[in-house]
């Protein structure tokens, strides 16, 4: 006797949908209500019960920068079983991109009223380094944003993914590339602002970039790139090659077994991420007003894994919430008491890890499942 195993179609349509109506309903009302910050901070004057600051602005923007770097994280780590300890990296190397665009903007309004930027006349620099080449142009400072994030993803996925380095190898690899990047952009010949990066921005495509219409136009912007990243990552999940990756985490020597070289779905989605997390640097730069190479610190790139883990790997929403709760606490930690913070952050890993191994996405099912009387798994 034999079944038909066959899906249904109303089964197929499932399949195929990226959020569940419900799903879409809120993800639509958090991104209408995120949208609407900036507008309370033009209308409404300062002192006014309905006004949002600047600050909090400013602050909002940058968080959303974070959560879609835990995104992107979350993309290699939660669904292809590859850990990064290193792509504080990528995001760096977006932030320098733009950076190099912003400091071109300034042109002669800098402290030594130079076309150079100060930096460079400090170090007795007379002319732009060739990398520095059509950097005043903002199109080709954005190609930069994609490229070279994903120029070093690529190469350094190609010879890590084809030696099979894996697990804890690769995450210390990465670790250490990341390290050593830090390292040369911390020396002044490198032409990158050495130890102090890049600040001081003043326009961006010709607006004041502290404009309160310039940061909203900013905050606006992020909002919209994050929420089209989670739809592609969404799609990317939900199709063929998703459910590939999720094998190449799962078994990946039962997938070398049925035929499938795991080396090109695992640079592609490598790739993409690092792209993503340089997208999400270049949004950071303006937002913040600096750059510089203590962004690709080891510390920061673990902070990425602390976000993904605690929101809930492999859920892509989780990510999300995990960065923006992780940096909330963040901010208040560092206020009142800013010693303690590293402190704080390797507890909220370890509670993570022992009492939410599914983190905050996992948390929230099981209530959910424990509401509506049904047995959470």
């Amino acid at each position: 006797m034999t079944f038909d195993h066959s899906p249904v179609p109303g089964e197929l349509m499932q399949a195929r949908r990226l959020f569940s109506p419900k799903a879409w309903t809120s993800l639509l009302l958090a991104v209408l209500v995120l949208a609407l910050l900036p507008l309370l901070n033009l209308v409404f004057s300062a002192g006014h019960p309905l006004h949002v600051s600047s600050y909090a602005i400013g602050l909002m923007g940058k968080f959303m920068c974070y959560a879609l770097a835990a995104l992107a994280l979350d993309l290699v780590w939660g669904y292809a079983g590859i850990l990064s300890l290193g792509h504080g990296v990528f995001f760096a190397l977006g932030g320098y991109a733009h950076g190099m665009y912003l400091m071109r903007s300034i042109g002669s309004d800098g402290v030594y009223q130079s076309e150079l930027p100060d930096f460079m006349v400090f170090l007795n620099w007379k002319e732009y380094p060739w990398y520095w080449a059509f950097t005043d142009h903002f199109a080709y400072a954005m190609l930069l944003v994609v490229l070279v994030p994903g120029a070093l993803a690529f190469v350094f996925g190609y010879f890590a993914f084809r030696s099979r380095i894996k697990g804890v190898y690769f995450s210390i690899i990465t670790q250490a590339m990341t390290f050593a990047a830090m390292l040369l952009f911390f020396r002044n010949e490198t032409g990158f602002g050495g130890n102090n990066g890049f600040t001081d921005f003043k326009r961006i495509l010709g607006f004041d970039i502290t404009a309160p219409t310039t940061r909203a136009g900013l905050y606006w912007t992020t909002l919209a790139v994050l929420l089209l990243s989670l739809i592609v990552a969404r799609w990317l999940t939900q199709s063929k090659l998703g459910r590939v990756l999720t094998a190449v985490r799962d078994a990946e020597s039962r997938l070398r077994f049925l035929g499938y070289d795991p080396l090109g779905y695992k640079l592609f989605v490598w790739t993409v991420s690092a792209i993503m997390c340089g997208i999400a640097g270049a949004l950071y730069v303006p937002q913040v007003g600096i750059i510089n190479p203590g962004e690709m610190s080891t510390e920061n790139s673990i902070e990425m894994a602390i976000w993904v883990a605690t929101g809930g790997r492999g859920t892509l929403i989780g990510p999300l919430l995990g960065a923006g709760v992780v940096n909330g606490l963040k901010t208040w930690f560092t206020s009142v008491f800013p010693e303690f913070w590293l402190y704080a952050l390797g507890l909220i890993f370890v509670l993570t890890t022992l009492f939410l191994p599914q983190g905050i996405v996992g948390l929230i099912r099981r209530l959910t499942a424990r509401f509506n009387g049904k047995n959470p798994i």
